[in-house]
């Protein structure tokens, strides 16, 4: 598995509650020899180019009793598979290989596919993924600025006039979209769904609070509050790692608090993102780093069930009768 840039958070255990069961809201699985291709792991290394920097410990398989071992015996009772950034000529065979995988075992218990929302044949490619079962929503990303000073504009940004017609197209396949921005353009996609359809919009990572400084939590707080607005966001609180600095277990534990309280706890969700966040901490400590920024909201035992557990299962319309069923079939 990957190695970890941080020492596990020395918390106290008892001065919180760890939970008793969880929905991962956002994780990876891959296979490197199989039919689905990962340029980005299989193909010329760039670290330039990842959130995280070097991520050579991610290039090898991670499957579902990988994601076992990371998780360090942390009770997780169902998840959701992101789409792992597959060529993209393969996204309809990551979510057929993703089903394979769920025949056999309890998770995923939901896929969040790859389909350019934007492109003419859209519809089709929504209807192909739409006919899984566990389909349950789209990850395509906006094309973003590189740094918060700088500004984009054009086919595939936030301002495109296509995204109108591309998340009606989401909302008639009774399909979410999973978002995923950097905080410089939190504030620009809350007026982008300010009159967008009625779709369930899902923002991954927190908004991705890059800039720890005192101005760059101001802005991050003030775009997490402008989404809050809108009723159907929901938020994953995600990928906490930051690309040239360790684990930072106390600033990560206020952010993921300040979330909680911008959002409300029945519109958060915990979620790994692993393997990726092991670059940065190991699964067990992730969950306690979680506990602890819980305990520190003074949450009572249904919010707090809510972020670990029941909205993920709501959102995500997880069947976790079927989840447990597949898990005594496997004997796992």
């Amino acid at each position: 598995m990957c190695s970890q840039a941080a020492a596990d958070p020395r918390a106290d255990d008892a001065a919180f509650a760890l939970p008793d069961a969880i929905v991962d809201a956002h994780h990876h699985l891959w296979r490197l020899n199989g039919d689905v291709r990962y340029p980005w792991l299989q193909g010329a290394y760039d670290p330039e180019h990842f959130i995280l920097g070097d991520y050579a410990d991610l290039c090898n398989d991670f499957g579902v009793d990988e994601f076992r071992r990371a998780a360090g015996g942390a009770p997780v009772v169902a998840s959701v598979h992101v789409e792992a950034e597959c060529l993209r000529d393969d996204a309809l065979a990551e979510t057929r290989w993703l089903h394979d995988v769920a025949a056999r075992y309890p998770i995923p218990s939901a896929v969040v596919a790859w389909v350019d929302l934007l492109a003419d044949d859209a519809d089709e490619r929504l209807a192909e993924q739409a006919a899984y079962p566990l389909v349950r929503g789209v990850r395509f990303k906006p094309r973003t600025s590189a740094t918060p000073d700088a500004t984009v504009d054009g086919p595939g940004t936030l301002s495109d006039p296509r995204w109108p017609r591309a998340l009606e197209r989401l909302a008639a396949h009774e399909l979410c979209w999973d978002l995923r921005v950097p905080f410089w353009h939190l504030d620009e996609t809350a007026a982008r769904l300010a009159d967008a359809p009625a779709v369930d919009v899902v923002l991954e990572h927190a908004g991705l609070p890059w800039d720890r400084s005192d101005t760059g939590l101001a802005r991050w707080r003030r775009g997490m509050e402008a989404l809050a607005g809108q009723p159907r966001v929901s938020v994953k609180l995600s990928e906490f790692g930051l690309r040239d600095a360790a684990w930072n277990d106390a600033e990560n534990r206020r952010i993921i608090g300040d979330a909680v309280a911008i959002f409300g706890a029945e519109r958060c969700m915990f979620a790994s993102n692993f393997p990726v966040a092991g670059l940065r901490i190991a699964y067990p400590a992730l969950v306690r780093t979680f506990a602890a920024a819980i305990a520190d909201r003074q949450l009572n035992d249904a919010a707090r069930r809510a972020i670990w557990h029941d909205n993920a299962i709501r959102i995500y319309r997880i069947d976790l009768d079927e989840a447990r069923k597949r898990d005594t079939q496997t004997g796992r």
